[in-house]
């Protein structure tokens, strides 16, 4: 199987869902975008979808310095994250719920997450889970795969009442999960909305509490502005994750790559800061790590990777970022991922 045949399978799939184009940019004439007026939000970006397309734009606006002179070396790839190596500093994101992108008829939720928790394993990555309408506490289909990966994954949970989502990280500690956290932009969910699950905006002690009540890091995810990053350090979190929920949460709103450089000067050195939002190859990824992120967290490219080829098709998606990444090291001039920074950018 190629990354070809995975992409070829998953556009058949989501036929009227996502063109699986070979951009996926978030364009106005694309097939997942436009206001739905009331309608299933689907894979694209809500309203108009400007928040979905300016995580794009804000990639493609960033340039390389191509450095060239110097002794030849392989590019390494790796990192670490909470005390984990990894093949390299990209996840596979806390994307949830096949009822966004074309129901069980596409792809199970099982099948899903354990495409994308076994997948990234097996590149040596690890694979985020989210939360959705359709999970409880007994039936969480993202645990239960990062269970079946002896805990090689991270739970991430709607912001839901505190007595669920204390509930929610005591399950993900007995399955050993790498890490924990709550995505505070998941309050503005379209899905959760839909189906009367209550979200909740989460204070300062709210997410203090949360964070006390568990040994695992703590992650908090959905900021994107300096003021919600420095509220999340004082709520005592590990790291947070620079996010926009892929444009799907609140229209206009700047690229991740906009805001993440003022996050950056805020926080660096204090806790670990990740980003999503566009990110398709690694050349975004080193863009975004050149801005000063820890990590990157890919999306929609793994939906169609595990919609087209299950954890095989995970596999192939985040190996073909990790050669990507490699080859853009190697033409800017970066030996290790300790080496990258913002000089190779013009």
């Amino acid at each position: 199987m190629t990354s070809e045949d995975v992409r070829n399978e998953a556009r058949k799939k989501l036929k009227g869902i996502c063109g699986v184009y070979r951009d996926c940019d978030g364009l106005p004439n694309r097939i997942c975008q436009g206001q739905s007026y009331g309608g299933t939000l689907g894979i694209g970006g809500i309203g108009a979808g400007y928040s979905f397309s300016n995580n794009v734009k804000a990639l493609a606006n960033i340039h390389f310095k191509m450095r060239l002179i110097s002794s030849h070396f392989t590019p390494d790839t790796s990192t670490t994250i909470f005390g984990k190596k990894v093949s390299m500093p990209v996840y596979g994101a806390p994307v949830t719920g096949v009822n966004s992108f074309g129901g069980e008829d596409v792809i199970t939720e099982e099948e899903f997450c354990r495409a994308t928790v076994l997948g990234c394993r097996e590149a040596g990555s690890i694979g985020w889970r989210g939360d959705t309408f359709t999970y409880t506490l007994e039936k969480s289909f993202g645990l239960n795969a990062i269970k079946e990966a002896d805990g090689w994954g991270i739970k991430i949970c709607k912001p839901r009442d505190q007595e669920t989502l204390k509930q929610f990280i005591k399950k993900a500690e007995k399955v050993n999960a790498i890490a924990v956290g709550v995505d505070v932009d998941g309050c503005g969910s379209f899905a959760m909305a839909a189906h009367d699950k209550p979200v909740y905006r989460k204070s300062i002690a709210d997410l203090k509490e949360l964070s006390d009540s568990t040994e695992l890091p703590f992650i908090i995810k959905g900021v994107m502005c300096v003021e919600d990053a420095e509220a999340a350090v004082q709520a005592g979190t590990d790291a947070v994750v620079v996010s926009n929920h892929g444009g799907r949460v609140l229209d206009h709103t700047p690229g991740t790559a906009e805001v993440l450089p003022d996050i950056i000067a805020a926080l660096k050195g204090k806790i670990l800061i990740l980003v999503d939002g566009g990110v398709r190859t690694g050349y975004d990824v080193l863009k975004m790590l050149a801005l000063g992120a820890d990590g990157v967290l890919v999306g929609r490219d793994i939906v169609r990777a595990a919609v087209g080829g299950g954890i095989e098709g995970v596999r192939i998606q985040m190996d073909y970022i990790k050669k990507t990444l490699s080859r853009a090291m190697l033409m800017t001039g970066c030996p290790s991922v300790k080496d990258i920074s913002k000089n190779i950018l013009i």
